[in-house]
């Protein structure tokens, strides 16, 4: 059936255009030859509102063929299989209806953060693609109006419950360790003016304005965000780190993490002495104030040793190291200054673990700028700056979806032949953002990706070995196939 164009008329249930005026009448009228259409417009894309309903249906069990922009999405398939996405929305008790379940819902969402849509609202641009809808098993996208609702309707409490489903299917897979956990602020900045809205100090603007202030949990030897929260009000920050803790063990049979690292403003001195107490590793720095810098001032150049730096991609190695015993909040901890690491100022170090050697705590902190690398391509990939709305309920789920989607762009990575290190959005570029064709029959969906310079990559892993019956297809399988030639 050709697109609806203009001047085409509705009769019964086919579309028919209306043949030329009749010529009978004046003789001025019977003299004019009819005009000859030298160009015709392109025909017009159908408006929203004349889109389908999203809704699930047995949408494999009639033969199909099309063409998708989105054919990338089918790669994260296998794993989203094998973690079991239903049992997600089950845990977390996440919202549905009869036309769009929860786990349907739930998929909707977490294809515009695999596919870097950067707002809700940008979905309408492929709303009418039918390869973002198959993915999460519908007919058809939801549009902006509803995935906006939708995302009010789960609170925190949901929202803890899906990271917490998502933190066991990760621990299962090893792909979080927790010997080392990264963790940080982020200040979301927020446009508009809203009282709920609390000020907050944005670092890449270097002022205090409306935003939303985000926690996150990064586990070091995988860079794989495993915790968020972005509910967080003004005097509330100081005891995050504790519920973090209370989740992490929640999830991981009593245990605590290995190791925390972070900075001077995530915490204050007295819960530092609380983490001391509970035997929680960690390191951090300590704020530098006139005391403490007249105090390194006036160390003599014998009381400085130099340390040589391994593995460590950085131009200063050898930084100059002196080391005292401190007491704060009653509690005695390491403290180092440090020199020669590419400051003004020496840098103060402080931890709790007396008896690892300086060279490890040295390279340890200065491999946390891995948090903010993380941090920096969640801005820029995950769109983690974009806000939603200017309700922190709903920026909090859009931060659980990052979570969950870094996830899985870090486990997509690590089957991809010199990728395991790459950030989301080279992944994306080289390896995701591919169109395919796609064929649905009621048994399988066949996949079959269009030519690509980095397909080879794809296709030298294991990815296209694997045949997966997605439950959200009625049972049906996906077999990825490339293109011939």
């Amino acid at each position: 059936m050709r697109p609806v164009s203009y001047g085409d008329t509705l009769e019964g249930s086919e579309l028919r255009t209306p043949g030329p005026r009749s010529i009978r009448g004046t003789a001025a009228s019977r003299s004019t030859p009819p005009r000859v259409a030298t160009s015709r417009k392109p025909p017009r894309s159908p408006a929203p509102d004349q889109l389908a309903r999203p809704r699930f249906a047995t949408i494999v069990s009639t033969p199909r063929e099309f063409v998708t922009a989105c054919g990338g999405l089918f790669l994260f398939l296998p794993d989203l299989v094998r973690f079991a996405v239903p049992h997600l929305a089950t845990s977390a008790s996440l919202p549905g209806s009869t036309p769009i379940p929860a786990t349907h819902a739930l998929l909707s969402t977490l294809a515009l953060k695999l596919w870097s849509i950067e707002r809700k609202s940008h979905v309408m641009a492929l709303v009418a693609d039918p390869g973002l809808a198959l993915f999460a098993g519908l007919n058809a996208i939801p549009k902006k109006s509803y995935l906006s609702e939708y995302s009010h309707r789960i609170d925190r409490r949901r929202t803890l419950h899906l990271l917490g489903a998502w933190q066991d299917i990760l621990s299962g897979c090893e792909l979080v360790s927790g010997d080392s956990i990264n963790l940080d602020f982020h200040s979301i900045p927020y446009a508009g003016e809203h009282p709920i809205v609390q000020k907050h100090y944005v670092a890449m603007r270097s002022r205090r304005q409306p935003s939303i202030l985000a926690f996150l949990a990064q586990d070091a030897a995988s860079n794989v965000f495993c915790y968020s929260n972005a509910d967080l009000r003004k005097g509330e920050e100081d005891e995050e780190v504790f519920r973090f803790l209370d989740f992490w063990r929640k999830h991981h049979a009593d245990k605590l993490p290995g190791e925390l690292v972070f900075d001077s403003k995530l915490t204050t001195h007295a819960a530092l002495a609380r983490l001391d107490a509970m035997n929680v590793p960690f390191i951090t720095l300590r704020r530098r104030n006139p005391k403490i810098l007249a105090e390194a001032r006036a160390l003599p150049a014998s009381a400085w040793r130099t340390v040589n730096l391994e593995h460590v991609a950085r131009k200063f190695r050898t930084p100059r190291v002196f080391e005292q015993q401190v007491t704060i909040a009653k509690h005695q901890f390491r403290q180092f200054f440090i020199e020669d690491l590419g400051h003004e100022e020496p840098t103060v170090l402080l931890t709790n673990q007396r008896t690892k050697p300086i060279k490890q705590l040295i390279t340890r902190y200065a491999q946390r700028m891995l948090i903010e690398n993380a941090l920096s391509d969640a801005v820029r990939f995950f769109h983690a700056n974009a806000l939603s709305s200017s309700v922190a309920m709903k920026v909090d789920f859009d931060l659980a979806l990052l979570v969950i989607a870094s996830g899985l762009y870090r486990r997509f990575a690590k089957r991809m032949r010199g990728y395991s290190d790459a950030q989301a959005r080279q992944i994306f570029r080289d390896l995701v953002d591919m169109p395919a064709s796609v064929q649905v029959t009621p048994a399988q969906v066949q996949v079959t990706f269009h030519r690509r310079a980095h397909l080879p990559i794809v296709l030298a892993s294991e990815i296209f070995s694997e045949t997966p019956t997605v439950p959200w297809w009625n049972g049906a399988k996906l077999v990825l196939r490339a293109q011939p030639g």
